[in-house]
C-alpha cells in the first residue's frame, strides 16, 4: 500500500479544504439543474488539476501518476461530474500536448490550460461502443478541407464543449479508411447537437451530434492521417486508473456519511451503529474501499515505473467501479428512506457510480482483458 509523501499529503489537505469551501456547496445545486461550474477549473488549475501531469516545460507541473490518482480520489469524493469533466479535459490536454502542432497548440492546448474554451472528445457513435476499430464516420479530404459525415453519442461536455477531437474514418490519397482525429470547432464547423440526458452524472453535458457534410480547414488535422486508432488504445489504461480511483472517492464519502449517520441515527433509543447488521454493511463497505483504494494505487504505481501496467488498470478499474456501486446500495441501506431523497448526497452517489462501470471499457471488456492476460487466450473475437 502506498504511504504518501509529506508533499502528497500537503496537496491532499489543501484540495480538500478547497473542495469543502468551494466545491461540494453548489454541487446539489447544478447537479439538479444540470449545468456545470467551470469557473471552478480556474481555481483547482492551481493544483493542477488542468495538465498537472504535463512537464514544466509544456506548462504542466510534471506530477507523477500515483499524486494524480490520489487527486482524481479528491475529486471524486466530492462529485463525480466533477472528475469525469476532469476527465475529459486532461485526455484533450495530453493529446494535444503529444501531437499538436505548435499553431494548434497555441489555438487549442494553451486556452485549454488556462480554462478559456472547453473540449469534447467524439468517439462512440449510435452503433459503436467498446470496439473504437468500428468507428463509421467519414472524413473526405476536398481540396483544402475535409468533409465530415456521421453521428456521434455519448459525447461527455458535448452540450457544453467549442470544440472537440473528433475520430473518424478518412479518405485521402494517402490514408484509405484509417482512423484520424480532427479539431472541430463548433463556430468554424457548425454541427447538430442534441442534449441527451442521463441517469449519471448529470452535469456533465452528454450529446449526441451530428455532422452532416461538415467541411473542417485541413490544418485542423491533429496529428498523422490513419494514426488515430494506435494513439487512442495508449492512454486508455491511465484513463481506467482515473476512473478507478474517482470511484474511490465517492465510494468513501458514502463510507463517511454512512459511519456518521448510524452514530447519531437511533431507533428503538440507541444508534443504529450498535446493530448488528448495520455493523455488518458498515464493515462490508470498509472492506470494499480499502481493496478498491489499494487496487487504483498499485496500477497507479505499474504506470509510474514504466512497465505494462494493462493488467492492474484493467483489474482496478473493473473492481472499484463495481464496488463503489455496491458501496452506495449499502450506504443508501443504511440510511433508509432519507438515501432516496435527492437533496441528500446518498441518491446522486448511487447514480453516479452506476456510471463508472461502462466508459474507458465496460466492466464485461474488463473481464475478458485480465482473463486474456492471465490464460493467454482471446474471448474477444
Amino acid at each position: 500500500m502506498h504511504i504518501p509523501t509529506a508533499d502528497q499529503e500537503l496537496l491532499r489537505d489543501n484540495i480538500r479544504r478547497f473542495m469543502k469551501e468551494h466545491v461540494a456547496p453548489v454541487v446539489a445545486q447544478h447537479d439538479q439543474a444540470h449545468t456545470f461550474p467551470f469557473e471552478l477549473l480556474k481555481p483547482l488549475a492551481e493544483f493542477g488539476y488542468l495538465g498537472g501531469r504535463l512537464s514544466e516545460e509544456e506548462g504542466g507541473m510534471d506530477l507523477d501518476q500515483i499524486t494524480w490518482a490520489m487527486m482524481m480520489e479528491e475529486a471524486g469524493y466530492t462529485w463525480l461530474s466533477l472528475r469525469t469533466m476532469l476527465n475529459i479535459t486532461n485526455a484533450a490536454i495530453h493529446k494535444l500536448a503529444a501531437e499538436a502542432t505548435p499553431a494548434q497548440k497555441e489555438r487549442f492546448l494553451m486556452p485549454l490550460l488556462a480554462n478559456e474554451r472547453k473540449c469534447f472528445s467524439a468517439i462512440s457513435e449510435p452503433g459503436t461502443g467498446s470496439n473504437i476499430a468500428q468507428v463509421q464516420t467519414r472524413a473526405d479530404l476536398q481540396g483544402d478541407h475535409y468533409v465530415l459525415n456521421g453521428r456521434k453519442l455519448w459525447i461527455t461536455n458535448g452540450a457544453f464543449g467549442d470544440f472537440g477531437i473528433v475520430v473518424a474514418r478518412t479518405f485521402s490519397p494517402d490514408c484509405q479508411g484509417q482512423l484520424s482525429t480532427f479539431l472541430v470547432e463548433r463556430d468554424v464547423s457548425p454541427y447538430e447537437m442534441r442534449r441527451v440526458e442521463t441517469m449519471v452524472l448529470r452535469s456533465t453535458g452528454t450529446a449526441e451530434l451530428g455532422f452532416d457534410n461538415v467541411r473542417i480547414p485541413r490544418e485542423n488535422l491533429l496529428g498523422t492521417e490513419g494514426g488515430a486508432l494506435k494513439k487512442m488504445l495508449i492512454g486508455l489504461d491511465s484513463a481506467r486508473v482515473n476512473i478507478a480511483m474517482g470511484a474511490v472517492g465517492a465510494a468513501q464519502s458514502a463510507l463517511d456519511l454512512s459511519i456518521d449517520y448510524a452514530r447519531t441515527r437511533t431507533q428503538f433509543g440507541k444508534p443504529i451503529g450498535s446493530f448488528q447488521l448495520v455493523q455488518k454493511l458498515i464493515v462490508d463497505m470498509t472492506i470494499r474501499v480499502e481493496a478498491a483504494r489499494a487496487l487504483g494505487l498499485r496500477a497507479a504505481a505499474a504506470l509510474d515505473s514504466g512497465k505494462d501496467a494493462r493488467t492492474a488498470a484493467s483489474i482496478a478499474k473493473l473492481y472499484a467501479t463495481e464496488a463503489a456501486h455496491e458501496v452506495a446500495s449499502m450506504a443508501l441501506q443504511v440510511h433508509g428512506g432519507l438515501g432516496y431523497a435527492t437533496d441528500y448526497p446518498i441518491e446522486r452517489i448511487f447514480r453516479d457510480t452506476r456510471g463508472g462501470t461502462i466508459p474507458e471499457g465496460t466492466t464485461e471488456v474488463q473481464t475478458l482483458i485480465v482473463g486474456r492476460e492471465i490464460l493467454g487466450i482471446s474471448a474477444i473475437a
